[in-house]
Order: C-alpha cells, then sequence, then structure tokens
C-alpha cells in the first residue's frame, strides 16, 4: 500500500512512540531521513548541545540538549536509545518565530559508565525530530575521573653552587582529567611570571637558571585535577658558596729590628665566605718570608798607643782611635777622650818646694793605712777565740750534709754516744722520673711502685680500698693481683658494649669499637699518688628505664661511665653520638644523669650553660662532647619545640644471603643515625645470615605525629609476586619518635615464579606522611651480588680499647706542657689561648675555657677528645705556630718526641 510523503514523519513518531513506551528492551532505532521536497529551513537546529563530562566519585553528571523547531527529542548512548522515562523534557514555543522548541536533560551514573568495557568511551547524543526531518547533535563524552596517589617520578633533594642551574623533576601521578602541576617554595607558589629566572617545562620540570642563595628552601611538586590534590615528597635544595680568599695584605715589619727576621701577610676566606656547606678555601691564609736590616754598630776605641817620650813641659801623651770597630749603620761615636796626657817627672824639669798641699795629702795616706792595720789585727784575734771554743763539738761533719743524702748510715763515734745518726727507712721505694714520661727502677723491682697511692674499687657500693706501699712484700702482692687481674673481678666481663682500664695521673683513654663512644681522662685529673680502676658502658635501652616526658625523645645513646665518686682534679671528656638535627629555635637539649638512687634529673640546659658548672658540652652535627667531673650514667634528651624539630634515622636495606626457597624477605630498618645502632643491626644481620643490598639512607623524621610508611613498587610480576596484602606497612610515630625500641623494621616478603629466578628490581619507598622520604632503586642479583657489603665493614677506632699514659693522646706531653706554659699567660697581641680557641672554632666557649685554672689545656683536651686516633697534628702544629709566638719553634713536633 502506498503512503503519501507527507505522512512519513507522523507514521516513523508512532513507530518510535510505541518503541519508547515497550517494555525497556534496548532495541536498535532506524532515523528516517529528511522528507522529499520538505523546506530545509525547518529541520532541528540545537540551541544546547551535549558536552564532555566527567564523573566525579560517585556523583551522576546532567547532559542538556535543546532544539527548535522540534516535536521530539530523545539521547542515545553508545549506539543504544535512552528509555523514555529516563527523559526530563521541557516544551515552549519560540516567541520571535513561534516554532516549537524542547529540551531534554538526562543523568548518567557512574554504574552505567563502568559497564562499558573495552577501548570505546562512553558518549551520548541527541536526535531531534520535526516536520521536515531528523537532526544529530554532536557527541559528548562521559569519563570516570580520578587521581592516583603516587607520584610517577618525584623530586630529589640537591646541592648545587651559586649561578649553577638546577632542575627538579616531576611526573604528576595518572589521572583523568590529566592533573595539572604547579610547584611550592618553603609552601609558597612558584610563579614563573613574577621570576625570569623560574620557568616550568612541558614535563612539569621546574628549572632555575641560576640558582641564587634565595632558591635555598624546600620545594614541593604538587598536581591537582578536578578529583584531588596530590603532594610530592619534599626536595630540599641547598645553595651552598664555596669560600673564596680575599686580596693579601701588606707586608708587616720585620719581626727583628736588626739582623734575620720574619714578615708575614694574611688573607681570609671572605671573597665570598663559605655558605650552606661549601668548601672552605684551600691553601694558607698566613704567608711568612725572611727579612734582614742593617744592625746599628756602635763604635769602639784601639788600644791606647805607646806613651810619648817626655817632652819639656814634663809631661807626656798617648792616644787611641774609634775604629775597633768603627761605628756604622748609625751606631754611636765612642765616648770618652782619644788623648791621655800626664806629668812624666823627668829629671830634666826643676821641681819647685812642695806647698802646704802637698803636705797634708802625704800626712792623710800615713794616717789610713795605721787605721786599716790595726783594723786587720783585732779580726785575727776574733777568729782564734771563735775556733778554740769550737773544736770540743764538733764530732763529725757528716751530720751537717747526711740530710740532703738519699740513703747515709754514719756510725757514731764512741765519745760522743749522744750524737744524732739517720737511719734511711729500708721499707720505701724510691722511684725517679727522667726525660720524658717513662718511670725508671733501679735494681729488679716490681713494675709498678706505690707510694701512699690509692685504689677504688669500681662497683663495690662506694667501698674504698686503700693500699699502701710500706712492706715490700705488699707491694709486690699488689702489682701481682693487677698483673692476674683478679682484682677486676667485680665489674662484668666479656661484653662488647663494656671497656675498662686502670689509670693515675698520666691519664689515658677508653673507647667502645665502632660506636662513637669514648672516655677521655686528661693528664692531672685522677690525683697524683692515686690509681683508680674505670669503666665505660654501653646501655640497651629497653635495659635502663629512662622517663620520657611530653615531646622528649632520646637523641643519643645512654652511657655509664665510673665508678661514681671518684675524686677528680680536672674535667674528663665523654663523647658520644646523637641523632637530632641542632637548631635552637626548633630543640631544647638537655643532658641527663641518673642519681646514686636511681632517678634521672637534668644536670645541664645546653645553650644556659654555666662557666662553673661542673658540666659542660660541646654539641656537633653528629656527636657531643660532655665535660664532667663527676663521673655516672649520662644521655642525650631533646624535647621539640616546633614541628620543625627533626631527627636523623638511618634506613638499611637486609635481604638474606643466600635463598633456598622460592620466599625472599626483604628488611627495611629505621634506626637512629648513631654508631652503636648501626653496630646492632649489623651483628643483628650477620647472625640472620643476612646481607645489606642498598647504600644506607639518611631521612630527617619530623615531630609532627604522622607515622613512616614503607611500600614496594615496579616489582616485575613475571618474575615476582608480592605477598603484601596492603599497599603500604607502617611503623607508628611514638615508636621511633621515644627513640627506646631497638630494630624497629618493616619485611616485604616476595615470592619467585621459578626457583631459577634469581634478578630483582623493584622500588623500596619510605616517607612520612606530610614529610621527608627516600626511595630505594633495587637492581640486583640475589645469588651472587655482593656489592654493598664493603659498605657495612665496621673500622677499628684506635686499637685496643683501653689506653694508658701518652700513647692515648696524639699531642706529645713535652709539646703539650710548652703550649700550655706559652699560650695561658694573656697577651696584649692577642697570641694567646683566645686566638687559638678561634682558629679551631671554638670561640664560642671562651668563657667556660676561662673559668679553667688552664683555658688551653682545656681545649687541647676537647681537640684529642674530636680527633683522636685520626687527627691531624701538623695543622695543630701549624694553628700554634700562626699565633706569632717568639718562641714558636718551641712547638716543633720531632720523631723523638711523638
Amino acid at each position: 500500500m502506498a503512503v503519501r510523503p507527507g505522512l512519513w514523519p507522523a507514521l516513523l513518531g508512532i513507530v518510535l512512540a510505541a518503541w519508547l513506551h515497550g517494555t525497556g528492551a534496548q532495541q536498535s532505532a532506524t532515523v528516517a531521513n529528511p522528507v522529499p521536497g520538505a523546506n530545509p529551513d525547518l529541520l532541528p537546529h540545537f540551541l544546547v548541545e551535549p558536552e564532555d563530562v566527567y564523573i566525579v566519585k560517585n556523583k551522576p553528571v546532567l547532559l542538556v540538549c535543546k532544539a527548535m523547531p522540534a516535536t521530539q527529542i530523545f539521547f542515545k548512548c553508545n549506539g543504544e536509545w535512552v528509555r523514555q522515562v529516563d527523559h526530563v523534557i521541557e516544551r515552549s514555543t519560540d516567541d520571535s518565530s513561534g516554532l516549537p522548541a524542547m529540551e531534554v536533560r538526562i543523568n548518567v551514573s557512574r554504574q552505567q559508565v563502568e559497564k562499558v568495557f573495552g577501548l570505546e568511551e562512553y558518549w551520548c547524543q541527541c536526535v531531534a525530530w520535526s516536520s521536515s526531518g531528523t537532526t544529530k547533535s554532536q557527541k559528548a563524552y562521559i569519563r570516570i575521573a580520578y587521581l592516583r596517589k603516587n607520584f610517577e617520578q618525584e623530586p630529589l633533594a640537591k646541592e648545587v653552587s651559586l649561578e649553577q642551574g638546577i632542575v627538579l623533576p616531576c611526573r604528576p601521578p595518572e589521572g583523568i582529567p590529566p592533573a595539572e602541576v604547579e610547584w611550592l617554595r618553603n609552601e609558597d607558589l612558584v610563579d614563573p611570571s613574577l621570576d625570569p629566572n623560574v620557568y616550568i617545562t612541558r614535563e612539569h620540570s621546574l628549572v632555575v637558571r641560576q640558582a641564587r642563595l634565595a632558591d635555598t628552601a624546600n620545594y614541593t611538586c604538587v598536581a591537582k585535577n578536578i578529583v584531588a590534590r596530590r603532594r610530592s615528597a619534599s626536595a630540599a635544595v641547598i645553595v651552598y658558596v664555596n669560600g673564596g680568599w680575599s686580596t693579601w695584605t701588606e707586608w708587616s715589619v720585620c719581626s727583628a729590628s736588626c739582623g734575620r727576621g720574619w714578615q708575614k701577610r694574611s688573607r681570609s676566606c671572605t671573597n665570598p665566605a663559605p655558605l650552606n656547606g661549601g668548601a672552605f678555601c684551600e691553601g694558607q691564609n698566613v704567608q711568612k718570608t725572611a727579612c734582614a736590616t742593617l744592625c746599628p754598630v756602635d763604635g769602639s776605641w784601639s788600644p791606647w798607643s805607646k806613651w810619648s817620650a817626655c817632652g819639656l813641659d814634663c809631661t807626656h801623651w798617648r792616644s787611641r782611635e774609634c775604629s775597633d770597630p768603627a761605628p756604622r749603620n748609625g751606631g754611636e761615636e765612642c765616648r770618652g777622650t782619644d788623648l791621655d796626657t800626664r806629668n812624666c817627672t823627668s829629671d830634666l824639669c826643676v821641681h819647685t818646694a812642695s806647698g802646704p798641699e802637698d803636705v797634708a795629702l802625704y800626712v792623710g795616706l800615713i794616717a789610713v793605712a795605721v787605721c786599716l792595720l790595726l783594723l786587720l789585727l783585732v779580726l785575727i784575734l776574733v777568729y782564734c777565740r771563735k775556733k778554740e771554743g769550737l773544736d770540743s763539738d764538733v764530732a763529725d761533719s757528716s751530720i751537717l750534709t747526711s740530710g740532703f743524702q738519699p740513703v747515709s748510715i754514719k756510725p757514731s763515734k764512741a765519745d760522743n754516744p749522744h750524737l744524732l745518726t739517720i737511719q734511711p727507712d729500708l721499707s720505701t721505694t724510691t722511684t725517679t722520673c727522667q726525660g720524658s714520661l717513662c718511670p725508671r727502677q733501679d735494681g729488679p723491682s716490681p713494675k709498678f711502685q706505690l707510694a701512699n697511692g690509692h685504689l677504688l674499687s669500681p662497683l663495690g657500693g662506694g667501698r674504698h680500698t686503700l693500699h699502701h706501699s710500706s712492706p715490700t712484700s705488699e707491694a709486690e702482692d699488689f702489682v701481682s693481683r693487677l698483673s692476674t687481674q683478679n682484682y677486676f673481678r667485680s665489674l662484668p666481663r666479656g661484653t662488647s658494649n663494656m671497656t675498662y682500664g686502670t689509670f693515675n695521673f698520666l691519664g689515658g683513654r677508653l673507647m667502645i669499637p665502632n660506636t662513637g663512644i669514648s672516655l677521655l681522662i686528661p693528664p692531672d685529673a685522677i690525683p697524683r699518688g692515686k690509681i683508680y680502676e674505670i669503666y665505660l658502658t654501653l646501655h640497651k635501652p629497653e635495659d635502663v628505664r629512662l622517663p620520657l616526658a611530653g615531646c622528649q625523645t632520646l637523641l643519643s645513646p645512654i652511657v655509664s661511665c665510673g665508678p661514681p665518686g671518684v675524686l677528680l682534679t680536672r674535667p674528663v671528656i665523654l663523647a658520644m653520638d646523637h641523632c637530632g638535627e641542632p637548631c635552637p629555635e626548633s630543640w631544647s637539649l638537655r643532658l641527663k644523669k641518673q642519681s646514686c638512687e636511681g632517678s634521672w634529673e637534668d644536670v645541664l640546659h645546653l645553650g644556659e650553660e654555666a662557666p662553673s658548672h661542673l658540666y659542660y658540652c660541646q654539641l656537633e652535627a653528629g656527636a657531643c662532647y660532655v665535660f664532667t667531673e663527676q663521673l655516672g650514667r649520662f644521655a642525650l634528651v631533646g624535647e621539640a619545640l616546633s614541628v620543625a624539630a627533626t631527627k636523623r634515622l638511618k634506613l638499611l636495606l637486609f635481604a638474606p644471603v643466600a635463598c633456598t626457597s622460592l620466599e625472599y624477605n626483604i628488611r627495611v630498618y629505621c634506626l637512629h643515625d648513631t654508631h652503636d645502632a648501626l653496630k646492632e643491626v649489623v651483628q643483628l644481620e650477620k647472625q640472620l645470615g643476612g646481607q645489606l643490598i642498598q647504600e644506607p639512607r639518611v631521612l630527617h623524621f619530623k615531630d609532627s605525629y604522622h607515622n613512616l610508611r614503607l611500600s614496594i613498587h615496579d616489582v616485575p610480576s613475571s618474575l615476582w609476586k608480592s605477598k603484601l596484602l596492603v599497599s603500604y606497612q607502617e611503623i607508628p610515630f611514638y615508636h621511633i619518635w621515644n627513640g627506646t625500641q631497638q630494630y624497629l623494621h618493616c619485611t616485604f616478603t616476595l615470592e619467585r615464579v621459578s626457583p631459577s629466578t634469581s634478578d630483582l628490581a623493584c622500588k623500596v619507598w619510605v616517607w612520612q606522611v606530610e614529610g621527608d622520604g627516600q626511595s630505594f632503586n633495587i637492581n640486583f642479583n640475589i645469588t651472587k651480588d655482593t656489592r654493598f657489603a664493603e659498605l657495612l665493614a665496621l673500622e677499628s677506632e684506635g686499637g685496643v680499647p683501653a689506653l694508658v699514659g701518652p700513647s692515648a693522646f696524639k699531642i706529645p706531653f713535652l709539646i703539650r706542657q710548652k703550649i700550655i706554659t706559652s699560650l695561658d699567660p694573656p697577651c696584649s697581641r692577642g697570641a694567646d689561648w683566645r686566638t687559638l680557641a678561634q682558629k679551631l672554632h671554638l670561640d664560642s666557649h671562651l668563657s667556660f675555657f676561662a673559668s679553667k685554672p688552664s683555658p688551653t689545656a682545656m681545649i687541647l683536651n676537647l681537640w684529642e677528645a674530636r680527633h683522636f686516633p685520626n687527627g691531624n697534628l701538623s695543622q695543630l702544629a701549624a694553628a700554634v705556630a700562626g699565633l706569632g709566638q717568639p718562641d714558636a719553634g718551641l712547638f716543633t713536633v720531632s720523631e723523638a718526641e711523638c
């Protein structure tokens, strides 16, 4: 049956309405072509077309379509018609043309989009009808928006020199829509339009063309889209400045006013001064050169010539010259006359009678001679009488001198039984000290000679034992006890965390190897005549109860030195590592000491030390040196003043040396950055059969209450399978911050697909939430790769743990005494101990040094504690010699004195 052409649109509308009112089955609909002969101006045209949208989380999106003229509008999504009941339709009439218009809305949910699988994206478009035909709108694509958490590449910390270029890469996490990237410098937005020295590349890397000091900051890459905002780990960029020498000063005046001398010139490392860890200037800051000045020579007389013949005037003369030597170079002329004349009393001369003056002169001379003769006779008579009175009393003149002899036995005379005789004390042993510090004994005496010496029992609960050296047998018994070490049984033996030794006034040193812990006992710290047995012990935190309050945290090992209560005349120096980042604005640091009752008390608040206090501390980047005159148990505790306070953590990755099963464990340790903590873990892993598989890293852990997270990534799924059920592991903040828990670690268990698999490549990330982080790139062979083993080769710290006497010090004893004698007295030219402290960068402790009887000795003791056994003695000698002391040659160290 033929249908009129004008009825096609109406028929198509009826068919479509019947399909949309059906059961909802999705069937394909055929869109009719424009009616032949219809007016093309009456075809629908779209006033509003659907646009691309993103579904955020689970919120549905709205698509809108509006056409005119239109009798019907329906949405088609991914080639299938949307049910009529899901449409919201609004009809209206255009005021100017009177044509009908329709607006249609539909909601698209996340579930609808997720049902579409394959490579095609989810899309929707509108189809509008009018009496003249149909029109299709543009396709609108609906995508589910997301943003991954982990960056594909994060910026890393850098240290660059001034004016060097900086490139900080950043690859944002995967996301839809693609994430926009911005950079923060110390939490402030980096705007390249305001700073022409900075720009951001298409790959989102931050580039600084020329580094400036102001570019020293923490940089953070921020990725964001409509779903979320992600921050990378902050990368600390330090712009350092290497030091440069200033110009030389003019040469000084020659040190000698005449003859050979020295003149010097100097320069300073201030052009520019090193900043932010930049290298100090290489070379000498002082130059010396020899100079010579002509010395003035004073004139001196030559010998007198012979007397001349007697003249007619009854005189003769003699002469001399100022020529032995002659004055030169401004020397003084000879004083006196060059011509001498006197009477020669020749017979040819006519003498006149003596006048009254000559007679008086002769009388006076005779009277003086008579008086001298009488005086001589009187003295002879007095001497003879005294001699006669003494002859009956003097028996033996040796009595007058025997008191000055070491051993002198004089027999008493028979006729004088009342005379005093001196009997030597045969029960004492005399010892002489000759040369440097080597004691010399005469005869086969025992190795140790003690005179009224004291020995304190180190662990006797305050019980002291006094040993006298009166009888020789007692001295020999005491020496035998020392040699067999029976007397030392009160100390715990057989532990690698404890050392001990016996010391006298010569001093010495105790060290616990590979822990950074040592005790320096300077000369004369122990009173002369006393011998102490001193011990040094490292305690495990779990064995000692150290109460911590508030934000306090343990920064150092807990160390004991004793015995407590011994008398010290000078401070000893206890050296130990710490893991704090010292900053007065972020930390309040205190030295704690355990009392005899067992309670802990603050004995020192760093930064508020009183010079006359019993304790003092030199704090450095990784170690502290405690001056103390009282032995005991110590620990360094810090209290965070802000969230900027950080502790240095050492991160170590261990794995089995041999793998016999399909499982392979990677252990990640999080330790305090101290030598003693490293030593404990290395010993533990040796027992477990582990090996280091990556170079250790340092992580700065903030007091921000955020946990430490550890995760493993990029494990090749064709060779390995991770057995971790969650995306990351965590170590709680307080387990790390209080510092009393050892061996904190997490284990990642991987399983090999085949026993023949031996190559492992993956990444391990360790980071604090909203803090610092480290990334380890693992790529090695688990059966034969041992390239990181040498990193844990523990070095020996100066040989034996106990050193006594001169062998415990780098500075020879005689040279030390010369330096102290020369630099202790104040000098108007500044060439004293204050200048030495400044050269050794210890000028911040001048008040403490000045409070001691010998400031120079305190400086040298601290130098010994900091630089043993690898200190450069030549540099110290150069610093002392550079003070300009006139007797600087005394500081030269010879091989014999070493």
